[in-house]
């Protein structure tokens, strides 16, 4: 008699972030036997980015998604090395772009749309999983202080150094309520796991959550909702938060309490490690509130996952990765 198999589909996750964590996770959680998608900001104003954007029409800013498609990517070492090459800051009008940006430029003017750009370069680049970026125009980075002045754009929001309120989202070219880009919230509405962070909590995580379409889907998914909290606080962003105030602050922004599980750090950063010339928009270690964290509704995963080199203080993406396995794998898969 033969006998029936039956196959388990891979999990779903959907990853949303942007700056230097989002990479890590992506690409230790890339070949885990899981469906990716990644859903990038895109209210970047700094560096080449915020050049190219304000360059060439209508193109979200490329370099949050240069590195996620190259964190997915399965290109030979040369090639992502090619993409990410950045010009010397002697090369006149090239200084300072990224390769990749460059290319994702002229890709986005092609065809019309960053978006599609994206899709293409995923094709072309081998990358296993999905990336889209949050919007398929590039936004504006509002902020309100608690002192009730404003700070317009991602790059200047930090600048003083003030009690951020709230922030919110806008096209650039209209002042507009931005839109989600395609698929990016029926990805969020059909994952087993949301994971946002880790990242800026004002200028990497919640410019996605604001873009409305998005915000409302994080609210009515089923999927478990993980916040990989932040190791370090940030100037002008969330000097001296706890982890619950970080989560705090986004369930303020949904009015709804929406994360169910919180990853937190408990290895502690060595006194004098740290190179803050280097990493000078990070302050100090995030402190420790547990019993907040359960006041936010939120079960809480502590451990080492902390990671030291180059003077600096990052994630370990493999053992993030290990927890965020457990999680995916232990929760009802639809």
């Amino acid at each position: 008699m033969k006998m029936k198999t039956y196959r388990i589909r891979k999990p779903k996750v959907v990853v949303l972030g942007g700056g230097t964590g989002l990479p890590v996770i992506l690409k230790s959680l890339r070949n885990q036997g899981v469906d990716i998608t990644a859903v990038v900001t895109v209210a970047d104003d700094g560096g080449s980015s915020g050049q190219l954007r304000d360059s060439v029409t209508s193109m979200a800013p490329p370099g949050d998604l240069r590195n996620v498609l190259v964190a997915l990517s399965d290109m030979p070492k040369l090639y992502s090395d090619i993409f990410q090459y950045r010009f010397k800051k002697e090369d006149k009008f090239l200084a300072n772009h990224a390769l990749g940006n460059l290319i994702i430029a002229g890709m986005s003017e092609m065809h019309g749309s960053t978006y599609e750009a994206v899709q293409l370069l995923s094709k072309m680049m081998h990358v296993d999983g999905k990336v889209y970026p949050s919007s398929d125009e590039p936004l504006v980075l509002h902020a309100v202080f608690k002192d009730g002045t404003t700070a317009v754009g991602e790059s200047k929001i930090a600048l003083d150094r003030k009690t951020i309120d709230h922030v919110y989202v806008r096209n650039l070219a209209n002042d507009d309520e931005p839109k989600a880009a395609r698929k990016v919230v029926s990805s969020i509405l059909e994952a087993d796991m949301i994971v946002l962070g880790p990242g800026s909590l004002f200028t990497s995580i919640l410019p996605n959550l604001m873009i409305s379409e998005i915000g409302q889907a994080l609210l009515e998914t089923d999927a478990e909702t993980v916040y990989i909290c932040n190791i370090m606080t940030q100037k002008g962003e969330t000097e001296h938060f706890s982890d619950a105030e970080h989560v705090r602050v986004l369930h303020e922004h949904l009015k709804q309490k929406f994360i169910d599980t919180v990853l937190v750090n408990t290895e502690t950063v060595p006194d004098g490690y740290m190179d803050f010339e280097t990493y000078d928009e990070y302050l100090v270690q995030v402190k420790y509130d547990f019993a907040g964290l359960r006041e936010e509704g939120c079960r809480v995963v502590s451990a080492d996952f902390l990671e030291l080199r180059d003077k600096g203080v990052f994630h370990d993406g493999e053992k993030v990765v290990d927890e965020l396995l457990r999680i995916v794998y232990g929760a009802k898969i639809k």
